[in-house]
């Protein structure tokens, strides 16, 4: 994909059938944290507050991923684990068609605003 300025330009500029589950991670991880700024980093869309990057998403050749600090990650490895999603230490890796739950988005969104203490 080419190089982003923003978020809408990123979600644009994925293929088609990431489109709008992107679109529904940013308006979920939006609602979430409502006080944080949209950034891009890495060429990687994400939100900040104060400064430190709290989530970020993004689009691959397959899946789609949304990355949060690694303690948000760990504790909540349980429920992404019960919904068969492949998660590193600092990112869930899920297809489009089978998008990761709002509820687990925020949940996750505001455990790693937790970690890193903003």
């Amino acid at each position: 994909m080419a190089k982003r300025d923003d978020h809408d330009a990123y979600i644009a500029a994925a293929p088609e059938p990431f489109r709008a589950v992107l679109s529904q991670v940013r308006a979920q991880l939006s609602r979430a944290l409502p006080d944080a700024d949209d950034i891009v980093k890495y060429d990687m869309p994400g939100l900040q507050i104060a400064g430190t990057v709290i989530a970020g998403y993004a689009a691959f050749s397959k899946p789609c991923g949304l990355h949060v600090d690694p303690r948000a990650i760990a504790a909540h490895a349980d429920e992404i684990a019960a919904l068969k999603l492949k998660a590193t230490r600092t990112g869930i890796a899920f297809p489009a068609s089978r998008p990761i739950p709002a509820e687990l988005i925020a949940t996750l969104a505001e455990s790693s605003r937790r970690e890193t203490g903003v």
